[in-house]
């Protein structure tokens, strides 16, 4: 089982419109609503690949109880898999995000609320679930925000949870949180080219990824948008690329990079081959036509075309 945790969970709305244009009244073409923040991206698409997956965080209010009822969905539409909600109930309403596509010219448009008010007895009840579950993961994925009411420090109490246990952790976040997640030594981070140059100051990403790995990471995959990911490891440092630009939607590509990369590292993958699949699968989320999922033709087409170097 690979356990993804969620902090700021939220309900996902993607509308679609012709044309998106400032001061205006859009008709919308389209509507869908998928369960979001960063972990479940990332659960749902290592379900897609066949691994069992158990995800937590905070879910609360009507829009939590949506989300969840998106999963119980999801879950009952996959025969060959499990994917299990381990989601710890709040007082406060689960958030929502709106994406807005512009259909002619692809770009999209994010919108983001902020996420309910945890409080202590809340971050206690998850502490505990969290600490029940990671002794039987197989690898365990830190993603997203820290809703209001989390310690800053969260991230980082929870990797050493997942050391002491010898579970390999990845951390995907930013900012403080990242700054304090990476000095209790996760197996890899995850930062975007942004995110990696608020951690350690430099905007040459080879010479970012070093310093982040000095501050306590073991291994660091930066995400460099169209150019593909850097990754320096303790085995070595490559650079993996898709073959050309994918127009589309690139909510969540970086989740589904994150879900490669745990895929592989459970599958024992040389690293290579994470990335490789953490690439195409970034590019066919870009492709697909709703937040949070791949588009598995592209992803097939894709995976035997990317460059490592």
């Amino acid at each position: 089982m690979i356990l993804t945790v969620t902090l700021n969970t939220a309900l996902d709305i993607t509308y679609r419109v012709p044309a998106l244009t400032p001061h205006a009244s859009h008709r919308v073409t389209e509507v869908t609503e998928r369960p979001g923040g960063k972990g479940l991206n990332v659960a749902r698409v290592l379900a897609a690949l066949g691994h069992d997956v158990t995800v937590t965080g905070f879910a609360g209010g009507d829009t939590g109880a949506t989300l969840r009822a998106h999963l119980a969905g999801d879950a009952a539409r996959r025969t060959d898999t499990r994917l299990t909600d381990a989601l710890v109930p709040v007082a406060g309403p689960t958030r929502r995000t709106v994406a807005v596509v512009d259909s002619a010219s692809g770009d999209t448009t994010q919108l983001n609320e902020p996420g309910p008010t945890v409080t202590a007895d809340e971050w206690t009840a998850f502490l505990d679930t969290y600490e029940d579950l990671v002794r039987d993961a197989a690898a365990v994925a830190l993603c997203g925000s820290l809703p209001p009411g989390v310690p800053v420090g969260a991230y980082g109490l929870l990797v050493r949870a997942a050391r002491s246990a010898r579970v390999p952790v990845l951390l995907d976040t930013s900012g403080e949180p990242l700054r304090r997640g990476v000095a209790a030594r996760p197996d890899i981070v995850k930062p975007n080219a942004d995110e990696l140059a608020e951690l350690t100051g430099s905007h040459d990403p080879a010479q970012a990824t070093r310093d982040a790995r000095r501050r306590g990471a073991h291994s660091v995959v930066a995400s460099l948008g169209t150019e593909g990911l850097l990754a320096v490891t303790p085995d070595g440092s490559w650079q993996a690329a898709p073959p050309g630009p994918v127009r589309g939607n690139p909510t969540g590509a970086g989740d589904s990079a994150v879900a490669g990369l745990l895929s592989g590292l459970v599958e024992e993958l040389p690293w290579p081959g994470r990335l490789s699949r953490a690439v195409a699968l970034s590019a066919a989320t870009v492709a697909a036509p709703v937040a949070g999922e791949f588009d598995p033709p592209t992803y097939e087409d894709l995976l035997t075309r990317i460059a490592v170097t």
